[in-house]
């Protein structure tokens, strides 16, 4: 008879409404109007679904950052060395169009307003592509969000220099209106309690070099994980609905960068975008950022009406 192979399950698994349970007596501390002020232009999230999605995870989250401190209090006594803060990163990883910067919004307005008060920055990997003119250079500005449109190398030494309680961290600033970076300007982040990082591939490896000389990944630094997931048809579905209602409102803008898209017709702008989503953002997500979902710790699986449907949390 032969041997059955062991079955292996890295996640526990959790309908919406057993995850909702777990909120405990956690409260809302949101109201409707935060939501929908937080929310971006195509997540119709509620009220009820931050409570049943977000507040199981703040209170999952304080367990963690409690854990995490502890255990840098243990290895600072053990290597007999100077104590000091050392922020909690989170990553949220998934798709364009999925919702990331909506889970990263709500997710700091909730944390900050824990009883502590503790001081949490959002950071977008936006600001870490390469600027149009370098994309240009090397011939890669149509694959603009892929893992090689990015400056990797300063993006893990900002997230080195946050774990290592330096002051004065910069970040450069991406404008989506005249989309690129934008020269010269930068914000500032100093030393925060917890670092929200949103993008599309924080959580990917990389390649390992074959001389076994140790290497960083962006993902080295990250405490606590999160990857958005949905169907493909749901995403690009989600895609073109942003896409048409920004063509009514920031494509106006005479300083966009896609205002030759609001004066195009419906049809026109319809057959561009779906080539967008088909050739660039579609083949970024099968080759590059789906395959990290498997890395993450918690995966928020949403439905065809973008409301969280099953939750699987990684197993430790």
């Amino acid at each position: 008879m032969a041997r059955r192979k062991p079955v292996l399950a890295p996640y526990h698994h959790f309908t919406k409404a057993q995850w909702g349970a777990l909120r405990a007596d956690e409260p809302m501390t949101l109201t409707r109007d935060d939501i929908a002020r937080l929310r971006t232009l195509s997540d119709p999230i509620s009220l009820e679904e931050a409570e049943a999605t977000y507040l199981p995870l703040t209170r999952l989250l304080s367990f963690y950052v409690e854990a995490i401190q502890n255990l840098h209090s243990v290895s600072t006594r053990f290597l007999e060395t100077k104590d000091h803060k050392v922020p909690f990163i989170i990553g949220v990883a998934g798709s364009v169009a999925v919702g990331k910067s909506t889970t990263a919004r709500i997710l700091q307005a909730l944390l900050q307003r824990w009883p502590a008060s503790p001081k949490v920055d959002l950071v977008t990997t936006d600001g870490f592509l390469y600027p149009n003119a370098e994309l240009e250079k090397r011939g890669i500005m149509e694959r603009k969000g892929f893992p090689e449109s990015y400056d990797r190398v300063r993006f893990v030494q900002f997230l080195a220099d946050i774990k290592s309680g330096k002051t004065n961290v910069k970040v450069p600033v991406y404008s989506h209106m005249v989309y690129d970076v934008v020269p010269d300007s930068e914000v500032t982040i100093e030393q925060p309690d917890i670092l929200i990082v949103e993008g599309l591939n924080i959580l990917q490896p990389g390649e390992l070099p074959k001389t076994g000389a140790p290497i960083l990944f962006a993902s080295d630094f990250i405490d606590f994980s999160i990857y958005i997931d949905a169907d493909n048809d749901d995403l690009e579905a989600w895609f073109m609905e942003r896409f048409f209602r920004l063509r009514e409102t920031a494509f106006k803008d005479p300083k966009s960068f896609f205002r030759r898209f609001a004066e195009m017709s419906q049809d026109e702008a319809g057959e561009f975008a779906r080539m967008v989503w088909r050739t660039v953002n579609l083949p970024n997500l099968l080759d590059n950022v789906l395959p990290t979902r498997g890395r993450a710790d918690l995966i928020l699986k949403k439905g065809k009406s973008h409301h969280i449907e099953d939750v699987k949390l990684r197993r430790v």
